[in-house]
């Protein structure tokens, strides 16, 4: 078993396990490349997968997606300028489609409220 820290994923063998921790790290490093957009449906994810009243289908729902986001090998490299987070922003809405009853006005509030510390952060710099 090895863990492996910034955009990658826990493995064991060959197998890859999203990573709460990973997840952070990869919004930090990417949020303004992958854009506001895929930014804000990803906390809309997050926070979902962290009420107690999500079920756990809905959860794997939200692992698989955030997984795939934190992967750095996917089927369109991240570092292609313009359409290197296309891929990723498709599972993250596959996602958010499917989970969409579990995404209330706390989930939005969260994540808006997340959302502009950051993007709000990057203007002032």
């Amino acid at each position: 078993m090895s863990t492996k820290t910034g955009t990658s994923l826990k493995t064991t063998g060959k197998e890859h396990h999203y990573s709460s921790s990973d997840f952070w790290i990869k919004l930090k490093h990417a949020a303004f490349a992958a854009g506001k957009e895929l930014v804000e449906k990803s906390l809309w994810l997050y926070y979902a997968s962290r009420k107690p009243n999500t079920p756990a289908w809905a959860k794997a729902a939200v692992y698989s997606a955030l997984a795939y986001f934190i992967l750095p090998t996917d089927t369109i490299p991240d570092f292609i300028p313009g359409s290197g987070y296309t891929d990723d922003l498709a599972a993250i809405l596959a996602a958010v489609a499917t989970i969409s009853s579990y995404i209330d006005d706390d989930v939005k509030t969260r994540a808006s409220e997340r959302l502009s510390h950051w993007f709000k952060s990057a203007k002032t710099d």
